[in-house]
């Protein structure tokens, strides 16, 4: 059965890299961020209703994804950071990213913490320090509102890759079942 694993934090937290990391560590499918595509392509700024688009690119890579792996499939982002990023900037949120957030499942989600230095990006939106810690703990409180299974990765890079792998066997693979080196995962 299929286990999905989620990278969720604020920007430059390393989601990107610990994703792929894990990706390849444990040699299975990822879901890269469909956002970060999309955005680099438009000549403008992104508006509310991009975020919708943006929204049903990444399930449509998500769902792409799931089919090409039999056990674990890691996440750059859900549509949580949709929801969130669609308040904050708009003051709401597209009725079908609601209804998804609400439906799709997730075994584990990894938070990213800000304790790693901000890198510039034409992307990003709030170097601030306290709008991290804003972030970071509306990720957190979201995170456990709703019950999710999550682990806050913090460290150096090096660090975050081994929480991370640990924190998926430990959670979703508790008796060594994972088949080790499957690229199909």
């Amino acid at each position: 059965m299929l286990k999905k694993v989620v990278v969720i934090g604020p920007e430059s937290t390393g989601k990107s890299t610990l994703t792929e990391e894990l990706a390849n560590h444990f040699s299975c499918p990822w879901v890269p961020e469909f956002a970060r595509e999309y955005i680099e392509q438009l000549n403008r700024p992104y508006v509310y209703d991009d975020l919708l688009k943006i929204a049903k690119g990444q399930i449509q890579l998500e769902d792409i994804k799931s089919k090409q792996s039999q056990n674990l499939l890691i996440c750059d982002t859900d549509l949580h950071v949709v929801q969130v990023w669609s308040s904050h900037k708009f003051g709401k949120v597209h009725d079908w990213v609601a209804e998804q957030t609400s439906h799709r499942k997730y075994d584990l989600y990894l938070l990213t913490n800000i304790d790693i230095p901000w890198q510039e990006d034409p992307q990003r939106e709030h170097p601030d320090p306290e709008m991290r810690k804003y972030f970071f703990k509306l990720y957190k409180n979201l995170l456990f509102s709703k019950g999710l299974p999550f682990e806050v990765i913090s460290g150096s890079p090096t660090e975050r890759l081994q929480k991370g792998i640990v924190s998926i066997q430990r959670k979703l693979f508790p008796r060594g079942n994972f088949p080790s080196n499957h690229k199909t995962c």
